[in-house]
């Protein structure tokens, strides 16, 4: 259980990742935000989180804060699934992706 939870928050923190990256070069190039290739990448990466966002937020929510809430329920996302991944770890610590948690003891 822990190890699926450790894939969940890998996926989590790429998208998050992404999207702070996307944030990053567009502030430093804001008028060719969209001809710029690295901001393009991190789009593409951060576009399935977007677009879920966007089916599930109400049409009154406007287009360019759709990537701020993405990043925030991803950030949500991120705490919830090292919580649980602390709470399969204490039932559990024999699991293999709880070692490093063993140790840190």
């Amino acid at each position: 259980m822990a190890f699926a939870l450790v894939l969940v928050k890998t996926v989590v923190e790429i998208a998050a990742l992404a999207l702070l990256g996307q944030f990053l070069v567009g502030a430093f190039a804001w008028n060719r935000r969209q001809q710029n290739a690295i901001y393009r990448l991190f789009q593409l990466v951060a576009s399935p989180v977007t677009r879920l966002v966007r089916l599930v937020t109400p049409r009154l929510v406007l287009d360019q804060h759709i990537p701020l809430a993405a990043f925030f329920l991803l950030v949500f996302v991120w705490m919830a699934t090292i919580y649980a991944i602390a709470r399969s770890c204490a039932a559990d610590p024999q699991q293999a992706a709880c070692a490093r948690l063993v140790q840190g003891r």
